[in-house]
């Protein structure tokens, strides 16, 4: 949030105001306008990336990327909440989802109105960008562990292993990084917001090192 430079400073300070203080001006219109301003530049997203996809795929590809979770973790990976103007009895440390999403939306759309829809579009590619890549990717498999794992083992490689290298967020909305290891290599990473998300994920990450390596079609 501080790399974040607003020509009307007021706009920034609204887009922190959480109508939890009681002001009599809070951040509740910029959310209604990021929200708008947010599903636009995804499905416009998902529209270029993802070409064969239906309208129904797209849709939910679309919903996952909006949804207060996904927005939840890139609120906290940017830091937002340390920024914020909260009401008495809200714990910086353990926002709800629901408020860390608010923040995102708040600021996104006070962005657009600072800066224009192509700064609001900036900041969304570089906050959603690893979920975008996964989601333009997905599908390519519906079942990835269960693929990576039969390829290993027709080469008798033995099974893949998952392991946890971070783990972000407070109970209520935990984020967790994983990566897939194949007799002693390891894959990049994935983000899932459950440990079975984010094997999925790494599963994914490692398919497509082995299909760029030219060993899956």
């Amino acid at each position: 949030m501080n790399a974040l430079h607003f020509r009307d400073p007021a706009l920034l300070e609204l887009a922190r105001t959480h109508a939890s203080t009681n002001s009599e001006r809070n951040n509740e219109r910029l959310e209604l306008l990021g929200d708008a301003a947010l599903a636009l530049i995804i499905v416009q997203q998902l529209y270029e990336r993802c070409p064969r996809l239906d309208e129904g795929e797209l849709s939910e590809r679309k919903a996952r990327l909006v949804s207060r979770i996904t927005l939840a973790r890139a609120a906290r990976m940017a830091g937002l909440e340390e920024h914020a103007q909260l009401g008495n009895g809200m714990q910086r440390h353990a926002l709800p989802v629901s408020v860390q999403a608010n923040l995102y939306e708040a600021l996104l759309g006070a962005l657009l109105l600072d800066q224009g829809f192509e700064a609001a579009r900036a900041f969304v590619l570089e906050t959603l960008a690893e979920d975008l890549e996964l989601e333009q990717g997905a599908g390519a498999e519906s079942h990835p562990k269960q693929t990576l794992q039969q390829w290993a083992q027709a080469r008798a490689l033995g099974l893949p292993q998952y392991a946890l290298l971070e783990e972000r967020g407070a109970a209520h909305a935990k984020a967790f990084r994983v990566c897939a290891r194949i007799q002693g290599e390891e894959f990049p990473a994935g983000w899932g917001r459950t440990l079975r998300e984010a094997e999925s994920r790494a599963a994914h990450e490692a398919l497509l090192v082995l299909r760029a390596r030219g060993l899956l079609p």
